[in-house]
């Protein structure tokens, strides 16, 4: 088995969501995050966007997707880019 970087865009539910308190929360659920970078979206609403470590078996990245989807004031997660990791 593999190991696989997949990128994913975290929206939160509104602009007044305090995005570091956030991002504190998704690295407690979800300890394979490596790498987090907020983008502009527009408006003043930006996204957190992942870097998260995942087996590349069939499935990889649900439970990561159900735990991040989970946390209060997430609207959605989308992942926006797989690499497979050597």
């Amino acid at each position: 088995m593999g190991k696989v970087l997949a990128i994913m865009r975290v929206m939160p539910a509104s602009v007044d969501v305090d995005l570091k308190g956030l991002t504190a929360e998704l690295r407690r659920r979800v300890p394979q995050i490596r790498d987090v970078a907020e983008e502009p979206i527009a408006f003043g609403l930006k996204a957190i966007k992942l870097a998260v470590v995942v087996g590349d078996e069939e499935g990889g990245t649900d439970a990561i997707e159900g735990s991040i989807a989970s946390v209060k004031d997430v609207a959605s997660v989308e992942i926006i880019d797989l690499d497979r990791l050597l």
